[in-house]
């Protein structure tokens, strides 16, 4: 029973008197996990979080992907987020008969992929070139999970003027995520310019004085502009992630 769906069904069947309340109560004790051993997969998740359980893949085996997804894939989980996965687990997976989308510049995988709406609009933008596998990251995370994605990359204040000339798209957005190494300043820069919620993603990117992402960090973190929000150091799928649940509020206002 993995969505809201499935369980409002089951309550309509208790009022119809199709099921009893206690074979209901039951099912719903029964079903919120299954222990795999190496895993107990989350199936109310979605239920209550609005998106399935994601399978972070950077220390996992290929053969404990495949067990957790064909156990989401059981209870009809769709479009289920794998990150941190490199090409030879991806290749087990399909080799296994797995309906995988796989981006290896990301190393994002969305397994059992289904439809998606494309709600509302966020904008991923990234510093440099150099920034774009952990932007794709936070684009790819975002879109499984139903949201319209603009990508703006190489837009960093080396050459302000790239950015300044897509103003339209990040004005009319509902969120953006910002993502940058070096001294991290786009963060501040798209932060000072547009009128909803920026996440910032530091990224690895620079040379020896950048610390593996720790001066970018620091200086989202100290960023002057008001609404910024910072992740983890090369944290796309968080930004990603958050921004999608921004966009996706309820009662906001359309732009």
């Amino acid at each position: 029973m993995d969505n809201k769906h499935e369980i409002l069904e089951l309550l309509r069947a208790v009022a119809a008197g199709k099921t009893a309340p206690e074979d209901a109560l039951l099912e719903l004790k029964t079903e919120p996990f299954a222990d795999l051993g190496y895993a107990k997969v989350d199936f109310h998740r979605g239920v209550r979080q609005g998106a399935a359980e994601v399978i972070y893949g950077a220390s996992k085996t290929a053969e404990q992907i495949l067990g957790i997804v064909r156990a989401m894939g059981e209870r009809h989980c769709r479009n289920i987020l794998i990150t941190r996965m490199d090409q030879e687990k991806a290749d087990v997976l399909t080799q296994a008969g797995v309906d995988l989308e796989y981006h290896a510049d990301a190393r994002l995988g969305i397994a059992l992929p289904g439809p998606r709406p494309a709600l509302g609009s966020i904008v991923v933008c990234t510093g440099g070139t150099s920034d774009q596998p952990v932007a794709e990251e936070a684009a790819l995370t975002a879109e499984a999970m139903g949201n319209k994605v603009t990508r703006l990359y190489d837009v960093g204040v080396a050459g302000l003027h790239r950015l300044l000339s897509n103003l339209e798209p990040l004005m009319s957005a509902r969120c953006v995520v910002a993502v940058a190494g070096m001294e991290g300043a786009l963060a501040s820069v798209v932060g000072g310019l547009v009128d909803c919620p920026v996440v910032a993603v530091p990224t690895s990117v620079g040379y020896g004085a950048s610390f593996g992402g720790l001066s970018a960090l620091l200086a989202m973190l100290n960023s002057c502009a008001s609404g910024c929000s910072v992740v983890n150091i090369d944290n796309g799928f968080g930004a990603g992630y958050l921004a999608s649940m921004i966009n996706q509020m309820e009662g906001l206002e359309e732009k």
